[in-house]
């Protein structure tokens, strides 16, 4: 983990002025912090990792943002060292800087038209892929894994595991309409309310591009449809808004949706993992409340239908 000792060393390290000031962590993430980095050249995002990163993927992903961005779509701009690097390892760990962005807290409730248009600008950057798709977005947590989970949630008293086995027979209907999924382009692959945020000037702004990847933008659309869509007209209106802006995807069959079954039931299954690994009240509370965004608004078919309609 990073310490504000360490300002020097990350402004060094990318060039990014003088007189560094780091505090923070002023976000704390799944995956790791986001530290504010003040120099006399500006602001900037640091991030660094509790996981090890590999060096080729980051080149790589820092390459489609780049070319995102050049096309328009509001997105911090990848800060690189002089040698074009977009990672540097520090002893504290592997580190990236982005441009610092100002954002207001996460809603679900964005204007859908302007969600979709903010999408379909995402997809109009068509880099072609043939990498696999990774099983994140596109495999099923299955009925052994989600019956062995409750078993030891509830060994474990899980507060919510009565509601999440009520719910395992519709999460497995919806897993069955999953199919194989073509990597048809690069997509962000996390275009969820916390990566979607509003600006204080009311714009709107794309964050954590680190997970992009080889997917079908139908099945991001899907997602998109699904977390700020709320209702038919909302999702309507997202939907049209897409097609009018130039977005490319079209939802057509239940296996459109797969991305956003995948990984609402992972997300669902890692949630659960980390509160039985949860060593802290505090801890197994933040799990709780993530399991239970899941056990709010599952997946269902009759999601999947909804957002079939609407998408006509």
């Amino acid at each position: 983990m990073l310490d504000p000792n360490q300002a020097a060393e990350v402004a060094g390290r990318f060039a990014l002025g003088n007189h560094p000031v780091l505090a923070g962590p002023v976000a704390a993430g799944r995956l790791g912090d986001v530290w504010r980095l003040s120099t006399d050249r500006g602001e900037f995002a640091v991030k660094d990792a509790r996981f090890p990163i590999d060096p080729a993927e980051v080149a790589a992903d820092a390459g489609y943002q780049d070319r995102v961005r050049s096309h328009g779509v509001p997105m911090p701009a990848v800060m690189r060292t002089p040698e074009g690097d977009a990672l540097t390892q520090l002893r504290s760990g592997p580190v990236r800087v982005y441009g610092w962005v100002d954002v207001l807290p996460r809603e679900r409730g964005l204007d859908p038209v302007s969600v979709g248009a903010l999408v379909a600008g995402i997809h109009r950057v068509q880099v072609a892929t043939r990498g696999p798709v990774d099983p994140w977005y596109v495999s099923a947590v299955g009925e052994p894994a989600w019956r062995d989970l409750i078993t030891r949630l509830r060994i474990a008293r899980a507060p919510f595991v009565d509601r999440l086995e009520s719910l395992v027979p519709d999460v497995l209907a919806a897993e069955a309409l999953l199919v194989e999924t073509e990597a048809v382009q690069v997509c962000h692959r996390d275009l969820w309310a916390d990566n979607v945020l509003r600006t204080p000037d009311d714009g709107l702004v794309v964050l954590d591009w680190e997970n992009s990847g080889p997917a079908d933008p139908a099945g991001e659309l899907g997602m998109v449809l699904f977390e700020f869509g709320h209702d038919d007209d909302r999702m309507r209106e997202l939907f049209a808004s897409y097609v009018d802006a130039g977005g490319p995807a079209r939802l057509r069959t239940p296996g459109d949706l797969t991305m956003l079954i995948a990984q609402a039931g992972h997300i669902a299954q890692i949630g659960c993992e980390r509160w039985l690994k949860a060593t802290t009240d505090d801890e197994r509370a933040d799990n709780a409340e993530w399991v239970g965004e899941f056990l709010d608004e599952p997946v269902s078919v009759a999601t999947v239908d909804a957002i079939l309609e609407a998408a006509q």
